[in-house]
Order: C-alpha cells, then sequence, then structure tokens
C-alpha cells in the first residue's frame, strides 16, 4: 500500500485538522508578547512558541485527522511586509520551521497503514492582484519564497486556501511549480491542493463564481480543488455538487462550523460538532468527497465527530463525472465555446487595427472610454472582446497591462488576447483572472511561433486561435480548401503532440477574403473557405472554427456589408462555423433581409454566374456587379427617430412616456410659443401619460418605468406652473381625493404610488400618511372638500379596520365615495362584501391604475359604467359558485369522502384524520418521536452589527423584482424575461446594494431567544428560561374547524410528556433610516427610486428573517436537512416552519404583545402600533417552530 499523500488520496477519504487560528486564541498560555510585537500574527507562534504549535497540531492528529496544515496560512513576503522588513526576511525559515514542527507532530502518530502527511498552508495574503494592489512578479516571488521553505521543511503537499481572486491562485500554482522545479522536484513529489472561499454572496470575493473557478483552473496541474472558510456546510452544497460533477480530480470541502456572527463583542460560530459531522457525510456518501476537514470555529471536537464519519477503513468514494465542456471565463462566470442557439460571438470593435474609435482613445490613454466600448460591445449580444492594442510607436505590454486590468472588472466577458507580440501577450495573460484565449498561433516562421506562444499557453492555462499559415513564400496564407486542411493538420499535430496541449482548446481560423474587389483570381475565395470549414470540421470535431467575418466583404458600402456578411455566416454555420470575430450588431436574420438581397448575396459567395447564372439572368451576369448595384448610397437601416427630430407636440408625449429629462425645458418653452400652458398639460403631457396607462395595463410597461414617467409629468407641471401664474390661469383638477392608510398599518407603499398616478394625470390629492384613524380621515375630507376618499392597508387587520371604518361612515350619515386596496384586500371581498355594507359607492383599486380609471369615471359621471362592470363580474361569481357546489354535491352523493375532507393545500404533511371522530383533534396524532433540540443557550441575545452582503444572498427576487418593484413579465418569454431581468433590474440591485452598505440606509438588527415550552390542547405554555417549572407567557392558537384540525399547539411535546419541548423566537429589523430615505424621496417626486428603496428596505427584512431562521436550525443541529439552494428556502425547504403573526395559522396580531415581553424589541428600536404591527415598517417578527412535520396552514 502506498504511504505517500496522493497514493493515500486514491485508497480513501482524507481528513484534514480543523482551525488553527482558533486553537491558537483558545490557549490560556499564549500571551501577547509571544507575538514578539507583531499584533495578531499567529504565524510567528512558530518561531516564539513552537511548543503551543505543535501541541496543537497533536491535539488534531489525537482526533484522528490525517492531515495537519502547517502555521502559515499568512508566512509569505508580501503578508511580511506588512509588519516589517526583518519579518520579511524570516519568510523562508518560518515556513522551514513551520513544516518540521508540524512533521514532528506526525512522527508521533503515524501507524504502519495509517500515515500522517504535512500540508504547507498557503493563504491568499492581504493584497488582491486583480484589484491591482500587486503586480505578478511581485506576488509570485512572494509565493515562490513560502513555496521554498515548505519544500525545504519537508511538507508533503501545498494547500493554496481561502482563496479570494483567481488570478491570485494563478500566480500562487506558477510559484509552486518553479519552487518545485528548482528543488528538481514534480507535483507527483509534492502535489498542489487549491482551495477557494465562496463567499454567501454565492461567489468569491471578486465576484467569480464556481462555473468561473473551475473553467479557470482546469487547465493548471492541480491534485485536488475545494472550498473552504466564509461559510458552514449547508452554503457550500450547490458549488460542491458542481465541483463534484465537473471538476475531475479528487476535489476537497472544508468548512467553518456554520456561519459566524458577532455577539456581545465574540466571535461564534453556531455548529457543533455531531450536527458538522452529519452535514459532512453528506459530501462524501452523496458527492464523493476526497478531502475532508475544518475551517473557522472547528475544533478538535468536531473532527474528531468527523473522523467517526470517516473511519480508518473507508475506502475512495466514487462519482460520476461529466466530460469537461470546452469554454472560457471572465473574472466572473463561464462561457461555452459551443453555443446552442448561436454562435460564439467575439466582439471585433476592441481592437486597434478594427477600430478606428478604439484606436483613437487607445492614444488618448483613456482606459474608462475604452472599457465602454467593451460594454457597448456586450450589450450589443457579443460573448468575448477580441482585444488588440497592436499599434506603431506606442508601448504595446504597457497599454495591454492598463487595458486588460480595467476590462476583467468592469466587463463580464472573457478575453481573446491578440498580438503579434509574445511579450505583449503575455502581459494580458498576466491580468486576466479568467481563462482566456490567445489570438493567434500559425507557422509562418516555420515552428518559431509556436515555439514562444505554446509555453505561455500551458503556464497561463489559456485557449488559442491557429490560423491556416505556414512558411510557404509562395502560397503561406492558404486560399483553398485543401491547404487550410494540410495546414490544420501539421499545427494540430505540433500543438497536441510536442507541446501536449489539449485539442478541444484550438480554434481553426481558416481564413476569409474578399469578393468584393472584381478579380477572377478573388471570385473563388468565399467558397474555398466555405469548403475548408467543412473538412476542418469533419477532421477534428472537437476543435473550433472561428472567422474574422468582415474580410468576406471589404470594400463595399456598410449596408452591402451588413447582407454579405450575414449571409456568408449562414453559410459558413451550416458547415461547421462554431464562432466568429464581427461586429453584431450588423449582422442581420433572414427575415429582416429582403428576399432579393439575400439571394444576390448567395449568387455573390458562390459566383453564379456564366452557365451556373441564375435563370432570367443574360450571359454577361456578374453576381458582384449586381449585388453592389442593390445599395445606392443613401441605403441604409432604418433607426427610430431622435426625439429631437419630432414635432413638438409628439415630443412632449415621447419626453411623458419615455420618462425623458433631457432638454425636457428647452421642449416646453418651445411648446410655450405655441400653446398655453394648460393646453400642454391637458392637450399633450396627460395624453403622455394615458399612454403610459395603456402601456402598463397591457403588460408592456414595467412599474418603475411608469413611475420615471410620473417624474417627468411632475418636472413639467412645476416648470410650467409660474407661467401659468403670470397670465392668471389656474389648473383646476378635474377632482380632489383625499388617501390615508388606516390606523395602526404602517405601509405606504400602495397609497402612495396611487397618489403619484394620480397627482400626476390631473387631480388634487391629499395625502395624510400612515395610521390614520377614521376621525382624522373625516377631518381632512371635510376640511379639503374632497370629492373621495381612498383607504389602503396591508395586513389583514387592516381589512377588518376599514370594514369599522365604512360602518361608522354609515352611522355618521356619510356617503363619500370610497376607494380601497391593499395586499390583504381582495377584489371579491371588497365587491361582494364591503359594497353591502357601506351606503355610499365603493371601489376597489388592485393597482394604482385602476385607482385611476375610478377617478376618471368620477370626474366624467360615469361611474354607472363601472357599476356595471361590478355587477357582471359579482353575477358571473355567483354562477360559478353555484356550479362547484352542485358539482360537491354530486361528488358527495357518489363517494363517503366528500370534498371537506381534502386537505388544506398545505396540509400534506400532516397524517390523514379523516377517520378520526369529529371531536378529534390531531395534537393526539402527530408523532413525537424526534429528539427535542438542546438550544445553545436560553433566554433571549440580539445582534446590532450585522454585515448586509451576509444578508443580501436571501433576498427573494421573485418577491423583489416582480412584487416590491413591479417588473412584470408581461409579453416577454421566459428567455427574454431572464435576459430583461438580468440587463434591467439586476444592476438596479447591486447598485442598492452599495448604496445601502456605503451608505447606511439599512442597519440590521435582531433579536432571538429560545424558551421552554409545553402544549395544552390549543394553548403554548411558554415557561421561565431559568425556571423552568414556572409559566410566564402563553399563546392560543386556533385549530382548523375542519379537515386535519390543526393547530400550531400540536407541534410541541404536551405537558403530559413529562419534559418541555423548545421554542424559538426572532425579531429583525432594518432599521428607521430606510423609511426617513424613502419619504424624503417621495417628496422630493424622485418616483422610481422610492419605489426601489422601499422595497428594498421591505425585502431585505424578510432576508434577515430568512437568514437568521437558518441560523436558528442551525443552533438547534438540523440546518443539514436544508434544501442548499436559497430560493427553494422560500418554498419552505427545510425542516420545521416560521410563522408569523397575523396569518392564517396565528391570526390574533395581539400575540405580538406576548412576543414583544419575551423578546424585548425594543432594544432594536421596534415598538408596536395600537394595531400590534411593527414600527420600523421594515421589521417582521416570528414563532420558529422545530417539528418535522410543521409547514404553514391555514386555521
Amino acid at each position: 500500500m502506498s504511504t505517500t499523500f496522493l497514493g493515500q488520496l486514491d485508497l480513501r477519504t482524507l481528513v484534514f485538522d480543523g482551525a488553527m487560528g482558533t486553537s491558537i486564541h483558545a490557549c490560556a498560555d499564549c500571551t501577547p508578547a509571544d507575538y514578539i510585537g507583531r499584533d495578531n500574527c499567529t504565524d510567528i507562534l512558530v518561531r516564539s512558541r513552537p511548543d503551543i504549535i505543535q501541541r496543537i497540531h497533536e491535539s488534531f492528529l489525537a482526533a484522528g485527522a490525517d492531515v495537519v496544515e502547517t502555521d502559515t496560512f499568512g508566512t509569505n513576503k508580501l503578508v511580511a511586509a506588512d509588519f516589517d522588513e526583518e519579518m520579511v526576511g524570516w519568510v523562508y525559515d518560518l515556513n522551514v520551521k513551520a513544516a518540521q514542527i508540524a512533521r514532528a507532530a506526525c512522527a508521533k502518530y503515524s501507524e504502519p497503514g495509517r500515515p500522517r502527511f504535512v500540508a504547507g498552508s498557503m493563504g491568499p495574503g492581504t493584497k488582491l492582484i486583480t484589484l491591482g494592489q500587486a503586480s505578478w512578479s511581485v506576488m509570485t516571488d512572494s509565493y515562490r519564497e513560502q513555496a521554498r521553505g515548505l519544500i525545504d521543511g519537508g511538507a508533503d503537499c501545498f494547500m493554496i486556501e481561502t482563496c479570494q481572486d483567481l488570478l491570485q491562485i494563478k500566480c500562487a500554482v506558477t510559484a509552486c511549480l518553479e519552487a518545485l522545479e528548482a528543488a528538481g522536484k514534480t507535483v507527483r513529489d509534492m502535489p498542489i491542493l487549491v482551495s477557494v472561499t465562496m463567499e454567501t454572496t454565492g461567489t468569491m470575493l471578486l465576484g467569480s463564481d464556481i462555473s468561473a473557478v473551475v473553467n479557470a483552473l482546469r487547465p493548471f496541474p492541480i491534485a485536488s480543488l475545494g472550498l473552504n472558510c466564509a461559510t458552514g456546510p449547508t452554503e457550500m452544497t450547490p458549488h460542491l455538487a458542481h465541483i463534484a460533477k465537473h471538476w475531475n480530480r479528487p476535489f476537497s470541502v472544508i468548512p467553518n462550523a456554520g456561519l459566524p456572527i458577532l455577539v456581545e463583542g465574540r466571535t461564534e460560530y453556531p455548529l457543533r460538532a455531531e450536527d458538522f459531522s452529519t452535514a459532512m457525510r453528506r459530501f462524501i456518501e452523496e458527492f464523493g468527497a476526497n478531502i475532508v476537514g475544518g475551517c473557522c470555529g472547528t475544533t478538535t471536537e468536531h473532527i474528531a465527530a468527523l473522523r467517526k464519519a470517516v473511519p480508518w477503513t473507508s475506502t475512495k468514494p466514487s462519482r460520476a463525472i461529466e466530460l469537461p465542456v470546452p469554454a472560457c471565463s471572465s473574472l466572473y462566470t463561464e462561457t461555452e465555446f459551443r453555443q446552442d442557439n448561436s454562435f460564439l460571438i467575439v466582439a471585433e470593435r476592441t481592437n486597434a487595427n478594427g477600430s478606428k474609435k478604439f484606436k483613437t482613445l487607445l492614444d488618448a490613454e483613456d482606459w474608462d472610454g475604452l472599457a465602454s466600448m467593451a460594454k457597448e460591445e456586450l450589450r450589443d449580444g457579443s460573448h468575448v472582446l477580441d482585444v488588440c492594442v497592436d499599434f506603431v510607436g506606442r508601448d504595446g505590454v504597457r497599454d495591454m497591462s492598463e487595458t486588460i486590468a480595467r476590462f476583467v472588472r468592469q466587463v463580464n466577458a472573457p478575453l481573446m488576447i491578440d498580438s503579434t507580440q509574445a511579450d505583449v501577450l503575455e502581459a494580458g495573460l498576466q491580468h486576466a483572472p479568467g481563462r482566456c484565449i490567445v489570438n493567434s498561433i500559425n507557422l509562418e516562421d516555420g515552428e518559431e511561433r509556436m515555439n514562444r506562444i505554446c509555453p505561455l499557453l500551458k503556464k497561463y492555462g489559456a485557449a488559442c486561435v491557429a490560423l491556416t499559415i505556414d512558411e510557404d513564400p509562395q502560397a503561406g496564407m492558404a486560399k483553398t480548401a485543401v491547404r487550410k486542411l494540410e495546414i490544420a493538420e501539421r499545427i494540430h499535430d505540433l500543438f497536441t503532440r510536442k507541446w501536449g496541449l489539449d485539442e478541444s482548446d484550438l480554434f481553426w481560423d481558416p481564413l476569409t477574403f474578399t469578393i468584393a474587389t472584381g478579380n477572377a483570381d478573388d471570385r473563388k475565395l468565399g467558397l474555398e473557405t466555405l469548403e475548408g470549414i467543412r473538412l476542418i470540421s469533419q477532421r477534428f470535431p472537437r476543435c473550433s472554427i472561428i472567422l474574422g467575418l468582415s474580410n468576406i466583404s471589404f470594400g463595399l458600402k456598410p449596408a452591402a456589408r451588413a447582407v454579405l456578411n450575414s449571409v456568408f455566416l449562414h453559410e459558413a454555420r451550416s458547415r461547421g462555423l462554431t464562432a466568429a470575430i464581427v461586429h453584431v450588431s450588423r449582422i442581420l436574420p433572414e427575415s429582416k433581409i429582403p428576399p432579393e438581397h439575400w439571394q444576390a448575396a448567395q449568387w455573390l459567395v458562390f459566383d453564379r454566374r456564366g452557365a451556373e447564372r441564375p435563370e432570367g439572368q443574360p450571359e454577361s451576369f456578374d453576381p458582384l456587379l449586381h449585388f453592389i448595384s442593390l445599395f445606392p448610397d443613401g441605403v441604409s437601416v432604418v433607426q427610430a427617430a431622435p426625439i429631437e427630430t419630432l414635432g413638438i407636440e409628439d415630443r412632449l408625449q415621447r419626453h411623458i412616456i419615455d420618462g425623458e429629462e433631457k432638454s425636457l425645458e428647452a421642449s416646453l418653452d418651445e411648446a410655450l410659443k405655441t400653446y398655453s400652458p394648460l393646453a400642454i398639460i391637458n392637450d399633450y403631457l396627460l395624453a403622455g401619460m394615458k399612454t403610459v396607462g395603456e402601456l402598463f395595463g397591457a403588460g408592456r410597461m414595467q412599474l418603475p418605468f411608469v413611475l420615471q414617467s410620473a417624474s417627468v409629468m411632475k418636472k413639467s407641471v412645476a416648470f410650467l406652473q409660474p407661467h401659468m401664474e403670470r397670465v392668471g390661469m389656474d389648473a383646476k383638477p378635474k377632482a380632489t381625493i383625499v388617501l390615508a392608510t388606516v390606523a395602526g398599518d404602517v405601509h405606504d407603499i400602495g397609497k402612495n404610488l396611487v397618489d403619484i398616478i394620480l397627482s400626476n394625470n390631473g387631480y388634487k390629492v391629499h395625502n395624510i400618511g400612515i395610521k390614520q384613524s377614521l376621525a382624522q380621515i373625516l377631518d381632512a375630507w371635510r376640511t379639503t372638500g374632497a370629492d373621495a376618499i381612498g383607504m389602503s392597508g396591508l395586513l389583514v387587520k387592516s381589512v377588518t379596520v376599514m370594514e369599522e371604518n365604512l360602518r361608522e361612515m354609515n352611522r355618521q350619515e356619510i356617503r363619500v365615495p370610497i376607494m380601497l386596496g391593499g395586499a390583504a384586500l381582495t377584489r371579491h371581498y371588497a365587491e361582494g362584501h364591503l359594497r353591502k355594507v357601506y351606503q355610499g359607492e365603493l371601489y376597489y383599486g388592485r393597482d394604482a391604475f385602476e385607482g385611476l380609471s375610478v377617478c376618471e369615471a368620477m370626474a366624467t359621471g360615469t361611474l354607472p359604467a363601472i357599476n356595471g362592470e361590478i355587477d357582471a363580474r359579482l353575477a358571473k361569481r355567483a354562477a360559478v359558485d353555484a356550479k362547484v357546489k352542485a358539482n360537491a354535491l354530486r361528488a358527495s352523493e357518489i363517494t363517503a369522502v366528500g370534498v371537506a375532507s381534502k386537505s388544506n393545500e398545505f396540509d400534506t404533511a400532516f397524517p390523514d384524520t379523516a377517520n378520526c371522530d369529529s371531536g378529534a383533534t390531531v395534537g393526539g396524532l402527530l408523532l413525537h418521536d424526534n429528539p427535542i433540540p438542546d438550544p445553545p443557550f436560553w433566554g433571549s441575545r440580539l445582534v446590532e452589527r450585522l454585515d448586509l452582503d451576509m444578508i443580501y444572498p436571501f433576498i427573494n427576487r421573485t418577491a423583489l423584482f416582480r412584487g416590491q418593484w413591479g417588473f412584470r413579465r408581461g409579453d416577454f418569454d421566459d428567455a427574454a424575461y431572464s435576459k430583461f431581468l438580468a440587463d434591467e433590474v439586476e444592476p438596479i440591485l447591486t447598485r442598492l446594494k452599495g448604496e445601502c452598505r456605503q451608505e447606511k440606509i439599512l442597519r440590521p438588527a435582531v433579536v432571538w431567544g429560545y424558551f421552554p415550552c409545553n402544549s395544552l390542547d390549543m394553548d403554548l405554555i411558554i415557561y421561565d428560561p431559568v425556571d423552568q417549572d414556572r409559566e410566564i407567557e402563553r399563546f392560543s392558537f386556533p385549530r382548523q374547524k375542519a379537515g386535519r384540525k390543526i393547530s400550531i399547539s400540536d407541534f410541541f411535546l404536551p405537558t403530559t410528556s413529562g419534559k418541555c419541548d423548545v421554542l424559538a423566537l426572532t425579531c429583525v429589523t432594518m432599521g428607521t433610516e430606510a423609511s426617513v430615505r424613502a419619504k424624503s424621496l417621495f417628496e422630493r417626486n424622485q418616483y422610481t427610486e422610492y419605489l426601489y428603496l422601499h422595497g428594498m428596505g421591505v425585502e431585505c427584512a424578510e432576508a434577515l428573517a430568512e437568514m437568521w431562521h437558518k441560523r436558528v436550525r442551525m443552533e438547534l443541529g438540523f440546518s443539514h436537512e436544508d434544501d442548499p439552494k436559497v430560493e427553494r428556502l422560500f418554498q419552505q425547504h427545510y425542516r420545521g416552519s416560521r410563522y408569523s403573526f397575523g396569518y392564517p395559522a396565528c391570526p390574533e396580531m395581539a400575540d405580538q404583545e406576548k412576543l414583544f415581553r419575551l423578546l424585548k424589541p425594543e432594544r432594536i428600536g421596534c415598538v408596536l402600533t395600537e394595531n400590534y404591527q411593527i414600527d420600523p415598517e421594515q421589521s417582521t417578527s416570528a414563532i420558529i417552530v422545530h417539528h418535522p412535520q410543521a409547514k404553514y396552514f391555514s386555521a
């Protein structure tokens, strides 16, 4: 049996040690003096206190670890320089000493058949090379010195860990390879392991997703790839699933003991040893993990538990691995070489030799301008950027470095590094964290260029374009299909056999030449290229084929070039072309090209002349001349007329419809020369708003764009107001409305949207705010003489308040028209019930535009028409209800089990009680055989300093984008809607995340706790955390009247069980600043930003509640049962349930008072309104049930 590290890794799963830092800080005999004046530099202890470090190693080995990592996480020259130059000089010796200490510990515990190993720890350091904080040469030198010391100290392998930057990994791997070569060793002697850190955001620190990681690192001689740090095991699951499926070598998983938080000044990790090992066992059994261990917060107890889960006699796990798909990657994500429904689009304009604009910007060293050009190419649909800075008289190395350094951070696209100079290519590769494509190699000077470029491909893991050019003095640039294939075969042999590179990383460029010269020798060049593509694709099916497409049409007018390029691309793709360097916005589908133009281009490509001329054409027919004749001067692609070219009437409407503020005042000034201010408002601006409403109603305009239009409308009216005053005009409103959120309700977003739409459509609105009593509403109505009242509310309780208000208005004989709206109010309840309650006119507004429709009818005297529509809806509903009842009656006659026994849709987790006596409760039937969790503390705690980046991954994007922000799918299909969200909406979220973080708009805080409890029928009795026999609170939850007859209390052990159960409670808030900022935006007429910020605050509160529920599951020891995908947590794919007061299972809002008495959320700034809602609005509370059968249900 092999006793080498690789030999053992090939036999079984290896267990690494736990957290070195956690262990050091737990050592009572480690004093500040031990750091030799270098505070918190734990690596220095190998010099000052080697006894402590060896003791820690031995404790993990005694717990069962196969491998211990050296105490050298930060022992490289760059990190040492942050302390002092003396420590820089110690780097080599510290690494040697650290490896020797670990080796001595392993020698004590190694046994025959059970060898122990030393992994040389190499951390990320303090400099991010992709951000320009260190150069390639400096960082490589820093790691090389560390690697030398680890080799000489006797380490068995390198562990490059906690990696945050793909470019840093490439540097570290390069340094290890260079150090091994200098020591006369290879990666078989001392393998290289890499472990990256995926943050709670779902990416590495700089934004790389796991597909980019695997793609960028696959070409390197890495023995194992894995994850460590930042999160607990559960959060790593989706990333590990990808690695297990797509990485064709061993992989590792070394998580923290859960997600860390700061509690009372201490960093705490909630995952206990047994729960940690249970979660880790899944990675071995389901995914086939080859290396397991612990990172921050893991102790010898965690490793001992892990050792039990991975016995010494375990065998090497197996897993199914998919063949790698050839691809490149940006810093952020992977792009496959073969696109399913397209070709790989390589942008041609980021090239100094192909774009005058790019060359001009480069010469001016306008680096930001160059990045903007790159972004334009991506917006047009490009997948990859061809970057060429070759420019006579300039420093190509510097230009490439400056350009790539910006592109990789600002543009999410893989790069094709394009240059004739090897040093320029290498400069680009040293700045690109993702996997690049090099353009290009050829045989123009024999093998000389390949000898210079292929080593770079191996060193930096790049793919490559190969041109079909050789050293033939007459026919070097292959023009015939046969010559193209001959050269390709020769290059392929050198590429794969001599240099050992993978053929799937080859892009053949069989060259294309213009067919627009008129020379007889050039007529067939396009046809030869097409045939060359066919031959090469058949000969080398695993390779890609690319063309610089625009060469085919060189010399023609732009319109003709667009058509010929599009037709030639079509023909090339049908023969095997997989990629093209193009100006993608000028490639047209066949459906957008006139048939006669398409056909004429085909005649030109296939040189249809003479005997092969098209039918009906004269003998002298020349396909080139015919094609040119179709494009006289001035023919171009039709584009929408710019707003400034429109007539003033259309221009005013376009300002409103497009939400366009640019040149708004100039347009209004011009309009005032012809029209009065009132005419401008009523005839043109309001006409634009009417179109906006129609577009919104048809699902063709999203709510945020509606608010942009409203903002422009508001500014237009404000601009025109002084002109009306000067000429004695007054814009009389169509009607006056009072709007209010009802008593006890702090939610105002819906009401404010109605205000925005009405006030910008000619109505006078008095928006009197939130938590308004009926007396305040009626006082505003009487004071303003308003024509109607609008009442809004979010929660179920608010609907009750609305009904009480209506009954009181009846008693006062008030008959003013009423509009009602809000999330908890349904159309049927408003129109079918509340209209009967109220003795005046009452209307339901699903959204702001339905409210506008009601007001328009009121202003124009056409309310009877709306009343008729309501009556028709109610009649139709009554007919449907009658039919349903009749069907149910017939069904009950057929079977004894009628529809009444069907469970609520959320009740499927519960045992069937259909055969129980009518008075039976499900509490006696629920199984209580699950172990009662042991909470980490009794009572309550609070946390006030939370990192927003930990919360953001738990944002429910569907709820935010569709629900809060109103970005509806409308006419989009799935693909188009996804693209719209990615291109338009995700950038808004990214911007708001940054603003909320930097400006401290969101200030998250949590209070949570665990309380002993028991159930007594429908009551849940809460006991004192200290004196667990003393009742301190009691909740009473309703029981379902039919079906399974469930109550929340049933999920807890009854008082007759003789032991206590545990109840978790939470209250979270995002603070008051979000409300203050949102109100300010509203008052400044920045309606769209108001909508965005309000929704962001609400959904971040929900995200924090979701995140803290996960923490509670972690603290109670069953978070390993969670679905690894965060979005599935929103659908209750976890154990237990979280219930909030006011919802069906626990509808009594007054129970908030009991929760507040237990948790005291006043400590984090939360208070209750008279209707028991939490203020600030961006807050929420919950009771958490751990029982496995607990799910949502209606009581």
